[in-house]
């Protein structure tokens, strides 16, 4: 059933952006510590994933003034 609104995937779409924020970073984490043989950026990586994602989340959907 249609929303009338128009929030049908609204939810999909925040956790999308989380888990892309999540993956992206990580991923850039991942890399970083391949090549440079460390053991911190992956979970910087993946902390700052996950806070932009939010960011992101709170940005697009949270309250209008």
């Amino acid at each position: 059933m249609s929303d009338p609104q128009g929030n049908d995937g609204d939810g999909f779409t925040a956790l999308s952006y989380i888990v892309a924020g999540l993956l992206l970073y990580g991923g850039l984490g991942w890399l970083g510590d391949h090549w440079l043989g460390t053991g911190f950026l992956l979970p910087i990586g993946l902390v700052v994933g996950v806070g932009l994602g939010v960011f992101l989340v709170i940005k697009r959907f949270g309250a209008k003034s």
